[in-house]
């Protein structure tokens, strides 16, 4: 019998339990060890969470994610003094000791290694771990779940002898009770006619778009940003929802995701202005964890940072992963209790506002310190133990190509893919990254930008990142050759962007920026009034609102009284652009200076 509240989808709460929730209260009650096989995504670890509690109350969930384990996670010989002389005992982790009745969920043991594989099948066979008997610790139920896929799994168990010890079972979503936590966690939508959508689509489909997937789409669409961004990003690609049963494979993406918005009654927008900033202040309101993509040197690292800070009030947790080690976040330590406790890194201690950025998040150092990870963002626990007031993961990475080169990043499979709420593919002008070069170098920093926004065509934009950019206002300063300050490609090569334009933009050559403007500021009013006969403008009007487009809000604003007199003689249709697709503060300056100009 559930104890779900009525809510908008379920006027009355389903009393049936799930067939999961069935096959956990029978393998309990005869004493079996069960074996769960069901796709990524579908609920299985959540049915268990949320079953055993109603269900058990008096027993405690254990949960083993067998895919992050180490050797000594487990088990580990350690020297004990008994009866005043040291001797060699098995001392096994401290989570196996919760001093009631509990039930041990080891989560994707498949994809253990080969010595884990061995402590889990003794587990799973016989009860017992080492020296110790699970059922003397209060063990009241044993049980494994897997995904049977050769993509996620590393190994298949055929040995008889052990299949024969467990009872198996093969679950899909329709198995587990997705739907039921789904509508008591947003208990003010009508989630009938979402999962109406969901229910019609095939089943490859609907195995792409598994329950933990529809879960982001609804955390998406509460804040009213683009649904695709709920779909992971496997090996640096959006999954696409696809129909490969038809004579030519047809992509469905947008199809099903408005569908989707539509059932819910909310927009499926395609982009939202300053999506960055935008996505790390929903990830720590709602403890998200959420991953950035993109292209080196964009400055996605430092605006993380910067925005994490501005939310919690303190610098965020930072890890690069390639030289992150096992050691950094916890180590395995014999307590006096005869348990093995983990200590974890002081960083993860302490009962203040956290938030956590691993940087380089698909270029580990070694498969140890990704398995630790990998629990954490997944289980937001590490070595078992719950990180107190974690508010917030942020994964950044590179894409696997950039500019037709292959970067060493490391590959992922979907489950992994699918353990973020948003999986964001950043691009350039998504970081604001010019704002901080004009504050940092001033007027060269400017000089620099305007050449990058308006001398080069997109490719070249695509090679000089705000990383360049800054080497390049460097170099300036001290009288170096730029080119020496883009990519260096080998064999005397560099990055293919001629840098005649900036040299000579450097050495003062005369253009046409928001300062020069400002300097003549009557003349161009008369050019601009003598334009005006034209609903179209002119030349004069274009080249005022191309630097107005282009410059960044700390300019206009520095040029406050000078912008509101040239914008006044523009076209409506180009001020009328100044408002679609802007970051809030930049689109609070423009209505305040249409507010401003004369009836």
């Amino acid at each position: 019998m559930t104890t779900t509240r009525p809510n908008a989808t379920y006027r009355t709460p389903p009393e049936d339990p799930s067939r999961l929730a069935a096959f956990i209260d029978a393998m309990i009650d005869i004493g079996q060890t069960g074996q769960i096989f069901g796709p990524h995504g579908i609920g299985k670890t959540a049915t268990f969470f949320s079953h055993v509690a109603e269900a058990h109350p008096d027993a405690a969930l254990v949960f083993v994610p067998a895919a992050n384990l180490t050797p000594d996670d487990l088990l580990i010989n350690a020297p004990v003094r008994e009866d005043g002389e040291l001797v060699l005992r098995q001392l096994v982790m401290s989570q196996l000791r919760p001093g009631k009745p509990f039930v041990l969920l080891i989560d994707d043991s498949s994809q253990a290694g080969e010595t884990i594989q061995s402590q889990l099948m003794q587990i799973a066979c016989n009860w017992t771990l080492g020296e110790h008997d699970l059922r003397e610790l209060g063990c009241i139920g044993v049980f494994l779940t897997d995904n049977e896929s050769l993509a996620e799994t590393s190994a298949r168990r055929g040995d008889l002898a052990i299949l024969d010890r467990m009872v198996t079972v093969r679950m899909t979503a329709n198995d587990t009770a997705w739907r039921t936590n789904l509508a008591a966690r947003h208990h003010d939508w009508d989630l009938g006619p979402f999962f109406a959508v969901w229910n019609s689509l095939g089943p490859e489909l609907r195995e792409l778009l598994s329950p933990r997937t529809m879960e982001h789409i609804l955390a998406n669409a509460r804040e009213g940003f683009p649904l695709r961004w709920a779909l992971p990003l496997v090996n640096g690609e959006r999954l696409r929802l696809e129909d490969t049963h038809s004579q030519r494979i047809v992509n469905l993406t947008a199809e099903i995701l408005d569908r989707m918005a539509t059932a819910l009654g909310v927009r499926n927008p395609d982009t939202i202005p300053d999506p960055v900033r935008q996505v790390l202040r929903a990830a720590v309101r709602n403890r998200w964890c959420v991953l950035l993509q993109g292209p080196p040197g964009c400055g996605k690292t430092e605006l993380v940072r910067e925005t994490i800070r501005a939310e919690l009030g303190r610098e965020p947790l930072y890890f690069s992963l390639p030289v992150t080690n096992v050691e950094d976040l916890c180590v395995p330590l014999p307590t006096a209790d005869g348990t093995l406790e983990n200590l974890l890194s002081r960083p993860f201690t302490g009962g203040e506002p956290k938030a956590i950025v691993w940087d380089e998040y698909n270029r580990p150092k070694d498969k140890a310190a990704f398995a630790r990870l990998m629990e954490v963002t997944q289980e937001w626990t590490l070595a078992g133990q719950p990180i107190r007031n974690l508010r917030a993961q942020v994964a950044i990475q590179n894409p696997p190509y950039h500019l037709g080169r292959k970067l060493l990043v490391s590959r992922n499979n979907i489950a992994q893919a699918t353990r973020f709420t948003v999986s964001l593919q950043v691009e350039p002008a998504d970081i604001p990254a010019n704002e901080w070069l004009i504050k940092r170098y001033g007027g060269v920093a400017e000089t620099v930008l305007e050449w990058w926004k308006n001398d080069i065509d997109d490719e070249g934009r695509e090679w000089i990142t705000k990383r360049t950019l800054e080497r390049f206002v460097k170099l300036h300063q001290r009288g170096l050759p730029l080119e020496l300050g883009t990519i260096y490609l080998g064999d005397g090569e560099y990055a293919p962007v001629p840098l005649t334009a900036l040299i000579e933009r450097l050495a003062n050559r005369k253009v046409t920026g928001l300062g020069e403007l400002a300097a003549d500021v009557n003349g161009w009013e008369a050019r601009l009034r003598a334009e005006s006969a034209s609903p179209e403008g002119g030349d004069a009007g274009d080249v005022v609102h191309q630097v107005l487009a282009n410059a960044e809000l700390s300019q206009l604003r520095r040029h406050r009284k000078v912008v509101p007199r040239l914008v006044a003689l523009l076209p409506p249709k180009l001020r009328a652009t100044y408002l679609v697709g802007v970051a809030e503060d930049r689109q609070r300056f423009w209505i305040e200076v249409f507010g401003n100009m004369p009836r």
